[in-house]
């Protein structure tokens, strides 16, 4: 149940981000590309850490310390799945030149690093804590 459940917010993430790039590549006169992405990420990364951590995990506030290391880890997983999900969505609009490439690639990328995300996540972030 939980790996269908983070499926299911990465797919909510996934959509954030998609709608949250063509918003921005609409709104941006200049580097609409980098900008939309960049952007698309972030909103992506919050929405899904939030997700995660309370519905995925049941992972509670264990202290400021403890919050900022999960954090901390959870953005730095997050920066190399995040390679994977860029490189696909920009190889892809620049092999194909095409809107329709670009957010293909995008979600491809997305759906190969959410699941390497996953198995990180379980095993280094939100990880049992033993005494």
């Amino acid at each position: 149940m939980m790996f269908v459940r983070y499926g299911l917010f990465a797919v909510v993430a996934t959509l954030a981000n998609l709608v949250t790039q063509e918003i921005v590549i609409r709104a941006a006169p200049v580097a609409a590309l980098p900008l939309s992405i960049l952007m698309g990420t972030v909103a992506g990364f919050l929405l899904k850490y939030l997700l995660d951590k309370k519905w995925v995990f049941a992972d509670d506030y264990s202290g400021y310390r403890d919050e900022v290391q999960k954090i901390s880890l959870y953005g730095a997983f997050s920066i190399l799945t995040t390679l994977i999900f860029w490189g696909f969505e920009v190889a892809f609009w620049m092999i194909w030149g095409t809107d329709f490439a670009k957010y293909s690639g995008a979600v491809i990328g997305l759906a190969i690093g959410y699941v390497a995300k996953f198995i990180l996540d379980r095993t280094f972030v939100f990880k049992e804590r033993r005494a």
